[in-house]
């Protein structure tokens, strides 16, 4: 419950950018382009390596309560995931800040394209501009083969338990903690994979890159957008509180409770039915 709340942040903040992405985009302002490389850009590349640890964070929860069921491991405590969650965001925070203000203070006055922030930057501190991509595809990277792990042992897990035919309650919970890492899993490579299988390139060839190039950049990084869209998912599968509020259980008991109360009142009409015919000859 903890990370996907540190998950909703990541996804607010690229919510704040969008907008001046947009504004970016559909004006030919030097102003805004430097106004959405020092803010717009750093908010998202904020969100995308906050959601990214965070799903990895989330999957390793599951993965513990699965081989540590008992609970006891400190890492599965609530004071673990708080000092887990707010030591990356001071990680991720160091890191991006300077980051923003040597874009704005140390920026050159030559106007370009807008297709990258990095030539904004002084011959000084334009390493810092591949560092910072090269730094968050390290954690793509980790998040990436964490997910696989996770989820090619809890499946293994599942196997095993199905073999052995043990408890079929037990069966029913590992079967659920696998589907849960399926979900997360399969939202991570829609949404990230495809954009860091272009963006280091694009990265490194920047100045000689053709616009086909560029708009196929755009395309994953709109994909990688997706992940506000498709994080709900995640909070229906994974967390029993945030299914109360929608009262997805409440709507699912109405139309049981339909389906039942139709049955019954089919089940007392034959009943009424019955009880007819038998008395009709003895009135004869």
């Amino acid at each position: 419950m903890i990370y996907l709340k540190h998950l909703t942040v990541a996804d607010f903040l690229l919510c704040i950018s969008l907008p001046l992405r947009i504004i970016h985009y559909a004006r030919n302002s030097y102003t805004i382009h430097l106004l959405y490389c020092s803010v717009g850009a750093p908010l998202l590349f904020l969100n995308m390596t906050a959601s990214i640890l965070f799903m990895s964070y989330i999957a390793a929860n599951r993965y513990m309560k699965i081989f540590y069921s008992s609970g006891t491991h400190f890492l599965m405590s609530s004071k673990a995931s708080h000092i887990i969650s707010m030591t990356s965001w001071v990680v991720l925070l160091t890191m991006i800040t300077p980051y923003s203000i040597l874009m704005l203070i140390n920026r050159t006055s030559q106007r370009s394209d807008h297709g990258t922030c990095g030539h904004l930057l002084k011959e000084l501190i334009r390493p810092l501009y591949p560092a910072s991509h090269a730094f968050a595809f390290i954690i793509f990277l980790s998040g990436l083969f964490s997910l696989v792990f996770f989820y090619y042992s809890a499946s293994r897990r599942v196997l095993e338990v199905q073999e052995r035919q043990l408890a079929s309650a037990n069966s029913k919970k590992l079967m659920k903690s696998r589907r849960n890492m399926l979900v997360l899993v399969s939202v991570f490579c829609f949404c990230f994979v495809p954009h860091y299988i272009v963006r280091i390139p694009y990265i490194i060839v920047q100045g000689q890159c053709s616009a086909v190039m560029y708009y196929v950049k755009e395309v994953t990084v709109l994909l990688s957008v997706f992940n506000i869209i498709l994080d709900p998912l995640i909070y229906v599968f994974l967390c029993k509180e945030f299914r109360a509020q929608l009262n997805l259980k409440k709507i699912f008991c109405i139309k049981g409770n339909r389906n039942t109360s139709s049955s019954e009142a089919g089940d007392s009409e034959n009943q009424m039915n019955t009880i007819s015919t038998s008395v009709a000859p003895r009135a004869q």
